[in-house]
């Protein structure tokens, strides 16, 4: 999917902000509070959010030196790594987060024209030119934002990225998998996501089906 890379970044960017003005200052007992994702707190989603920009790094330092790193060793390394991150004060999860995502966008801020262009694989098995990287964490930051359930909704993102994140939801869900919606963009998008939302009915006013969490 093409999407400018200087507008990716920027997406990232945002989400970031977003994150770390919805963890900042929350007492330790409002950190370890349910998320809106089923089964994980706050610190599961702060946790899942610092092993991501870890893990993107490593499909960047990839891109830079030509070294093949992989995100995560292995699936379940990345479960356990949330886990654990998930038992971490909320000092420790804030600082990973912040010193994280930093690092990520100092690695990307170091790539060449031609860096960007090199082809790396993702968890997913996926073969991607290192320019898509930018997409994938900005979908993280900014829907985990939302998720860590302090005040955010989807209406709060960027339309742009509304519109983007919409086009990339419905591929990956498949023709026929989803009815014709009625809705403002951004309660569409929350459906789409598996997100909860009021917003939305389908064309023909059949029930609306139920999507597991995409993300």
């Amino acid at each position: 999917m093409a999407r400018e890379l200087a507008t990716a970044l920027g997406w990232v960017d945002a989400g970031t902000r977003l994150c770390a003005s919805a963890i900042a200052g929350l007492p330790e007992e409002e950190y370890a509070a349910p998320s809106a994702l089923p089964g994980w707190t706050r610190k599961h989603v702060v946790a899942h959010l610092a092993a991501n920009a870890e893990a993107i790094g490593n499909l960047v330092h990839w891109a830079r030196t030509g070294e093949r790193t992989p995100m995560y060793a292995s699936p379940q390394e990345r479960a356990e790594g949330i886990e654990k991150g998930s038992r971490f004060s909320g000092v420790e999860l804030t600082r990973w987060f912040t010193e994280s995502a930093a690092a990520l966008a100092a690695g990307m801020a170091a790539l060449s024209d031609e860096a960007w262009r090199t082809e790396v694989v993702t968890a997913r098995g996926r073969t991607v030119p290192a320019s898509e990287t930018p997409y994938m964490r900005a979908r993280e930051v900014l829907v985990h934002a939302v998720d860590l359930a302090t005040g955010l909704s989807f209406a709060g993102l960027p339309d742009d990225f509304l519109r983007e994140l919409e086009a990339d939801i419905r591929a990956r869900r498949g023709p026929g998998a989803v009815p014709g919606l009625v809705g403002d963009r951004a309660d569409v998008v929350a459906f789409l996501a598996g997100r909860p939302t009021t917003g939305v009915t389908t064309v023909d006013k059949s029930p609306l089906p139920v999507l597991p969490p995409w993300l």
